[in-house]
């Protein structure tokens, strides 16, 4: 009996194996994986905000409306859970996604204000942040390629013939991902006007 046992696990093993049941296994680690890793790289930029708000105000308190943009789009993503259940979510995705580039726009509007500012510009604290945050940026672009070929790659597994009956039979299903528009809008630098003659502080006399 534990030699028919034993052999009906090699044949239930090799069976699985042939029907991409291991690839589905490992592809979905994978994605897990690099979405952990996106969400490290987002906290961490969360992280630098308050800072760079505080920083910003510190030399531009008059600029009320770019600094309320940043702390609520920040406030906003605080509201998400960004769990791993939320990467088999495409409308959970789909709003952190929104949430995400709505803070990147809010942060190069930021920037873009702090040009007509010499003094901030010159701030020791200021440039470090800024330098901080250009890194994270750089991380987030990386981990989230990362995380958009891992996706691309289990996606093909689930819906690829024979791993696609596979995947139906232990409830594996398509992952959202990041979309083109989204990756655009991210890469795209801010423009900055140097032409335009900088903003005065409150009090300012002409």
């Amino acid at each position: 009996m534990r030699k028919l046992w034993a052999t009906l696990a090699v044949l239930v093993t090799f069976s699985l194996s042939g029907c991409g049941y291991n690839d589905l296994q490992r592809n979905d680690e994978q994605v897990k994986s690099s979405w952990s890793e996106v969400i490290n790289q987002y906290q961490r930029r969360a992280d630098l905000i308050p800072n760079l708000v505080n920083t910003v105000k510190g030399f531009a308190a008059q600029e009320k409306d770019v600094l309320l943009g940043v702390t609520n789009a920040r406030a906003k993503i605080g509201g998400i859970q960004a769990t791993p259940e939320l990467i088999d979510n495409p409308e959970a995705f789909a709003k952190f996604q929104a949430a995400q580039g709505e803070l990147s726009g809010a942060l190069s509007r930021l920037l873009v204000v702090s040009e007509n500012y010499p003094q901030l510009k010159s701030d020791a604290n200021f440039r470090d942040l800024q330098a901080q945050l250009e890194g994270t940026e750089n991380r987030i672009t990386v981990a989230r390629n990362r995380y958009i070929k891992a996706v691309r790659e289990y996606n093909v597994a689930v819906r690829s013939f024979p791993s696609n009956l596979t995947a139906k039979l232990f409830g594996y299903q398509v992952k959202p991902n990041f979309t083109v528009e989204n990756e655009q809008e991210i890469a795209r630098p801010p423009s900055v006007d140097f032409s335009a003659p900088p903003a005065k502080p409150q009090g300012a006399t002409q």
